[in-house]
């Protein structure tokens, strides 16, 4: 459902993600581009960034879905940005042919940035 409200007219990759908190809620968040990429937003950030925004940081799960095959990892920044609200978090790759993937940060980011 997120990934169908992407924008992405420049490189037409649509990706949505959610993501589930500890308090068992859950975020949306789709991929929104810009002319300038650097300006663009990933679909995993938007989502964490709507969670953090409800004041219900506390990642444990999130979901990717695109139209890749095989499905897609989010990015370094997205691991990154991940990590620092879900040091434990479970992470389903999914794509439209229903396909799926379950990993977990540590798996995808073996080596974050950390002030500990």
């Amino acid at each position: 459902m997120a990934r169908e409200r992407a924008y992405a007219p420049y490189s037409g990759f649509k990706v949505g993600a959610a993501v589930r908190t500890a308090s068992g809620k859950t975020y949306r968040g789709a991929n929104v581009e810009n002319v300038s990429y650097g300006l663009s937003m990933c679909a995993e950030r938007v989502a964490i960034f709507n969670a953090v925004a409800a004041g219900d940081p506390a990642i444990v799960e999130i979901a990717v879905v695109t139209d890749a095959d095989p499905p897609s990892p989010p990015c370094g920044a997205c691991r990154q940005v991940l990590f620092e609200f879900g040091r434990d978090a479970g992470v389903v790759l999914g794509n439209l042919d229903g396909e799926a993937i379950a990993t977990n940060i540590h798996e995808l980011f073996p080596h974050p940035f950390q002030r500990d």
